[in-house]
């Protein structure tokens, strides 16, 4: 099954700035941040979709292979499309038990699990939901699984490490995905934003030491802490770039991960120590993809305008 756009812009906070087309760099800077927390639940919500899209999907392919539409299988399928997610991990525990070798079984497990997880609740039962999905997910890919299941596992893995900033192990997991799917740009992409995520809070707790705006230059104020931030954070800014730049060649029309090659370019240029036009030319580039960001969105929005309306029902 092949996703949708994933972890849209938060459309309440940035469609009001979307018809100022002039917009600055370092406002756009400030609004991408400020629309960060909206961007991960977008995330959270598409991941979560695509698995129960996934789960939905199989439903009758399940019941013709259970040969019941009551078998345990198919009753945690309808109480999962019903949101009774405790009752669906009942019936797919069950259906576990019954099939140990199902793929679909365990898959629809994991997903059931992943669904009560929560982004930065840092409770016991909490973790211990998030670790019940990798678990099942795990199992998935031990079965050998066909490829667009493994996909879903190895995602569901990597999604579910990224949340509990297991970053390392995420990206690692994004690769198996990227091996598995090559042309799919959102593995990419969510390496992209884990690097950003690695690059940006560093420096700018380095910055705040320092009390520089948001607009002032590190290298400018000092260069042995530049050459420090530098240091740690040169090759996954790198990373960053080549892997959202390799997202848009996979998806032209990928503006969220338009919005954060920005700001990678951002994250280079403030660590550009000794080289000015290095650092101008980041920063250029920058401002080059908020335009082509804006544009793509614009160009987003008319076309929806053009759609002709669905009919009532």
């Amino acid at each position: 099954m092949q996703s949708g756009r994933s972890s849209r812009l938060d459309e309440s906070r940035f469609s009001a700035r979307v018809p100022d087309l002039a917009w600055t760099g370092v406002q756009f800077l400030k609004a991408s941040y400020t629309c960060q927390r909206g961007r991960n639940m977008k995330l959270r919500n598409w991941f979560y979709l695509l698995l129960a899209c996934s789960v939905v999907s199989c439903a009758t392919m399940s019941a013709a292979q259970s040969g019941s539409e009551n078998s345990e299988l198919n009753l945690g399928v309808r109480a999962f499309k019903q949101a009774k997610f405790e009752e669906a991990i009942d019936h797919f525990q069950k259906a576990v038990m019954q099939e140990p070798a199902n793929v679909h079984a365990h898959l629809y497990l994991a997903t059931a699990y992943a669904q009560q997880y929560v982004p930065g609740a840092d409770t016991a039962e909490n973790k211990q939901a998030g670790e019940r999905a990798i678990e099942q997910y795990r199992a998935v890919l031990q079965l050998a699984p066909p490829t667009s299941e493994a996909v879903n596992a190895v995602k569901g893995i990597a999604y579910l490490d990224m949340q509990m900033k297991k970053f390392d192990e995420s990206k690692d997991n994004y690769r198996k995905a990227i091996e598995l799917e090559p042309d799919d740009p959102e593995s990419h992409y969510s390496i992209g934003v884990i690097d950003w995520t690695e690059t940006y809070q560093p420096r700018m707790e380095e910055r705040a030491k320092l009390n520089l705006k948001p607009d002032a230059s590190l290298p400018a104020k000092s260069h042995a802490v530049c050459e420090m931030a530098r240091a740690k954070n040169e090759d996954k800014i790198q990373e960053g770039i080549d892997n959202l730049i390799k997202a848009i060649q996979l998806r032209p029309d990928y503006d969220d991960a338009m919005a954060y090659l920005n700001l990678m370019y951002r994250e280079r240029a403030d660590v550009q120590c000794y080289d000015p036009a290095a650092r101008k030319a980041d920063l250029n580039a920058a401002d080059g993809w908020v335009d082509k960001t804006m544009a793509t969105k614009k160009a987003e929005a008319e076309k929806e305008q053009t759609l002709p309306s669905q009919p009532q029902p």
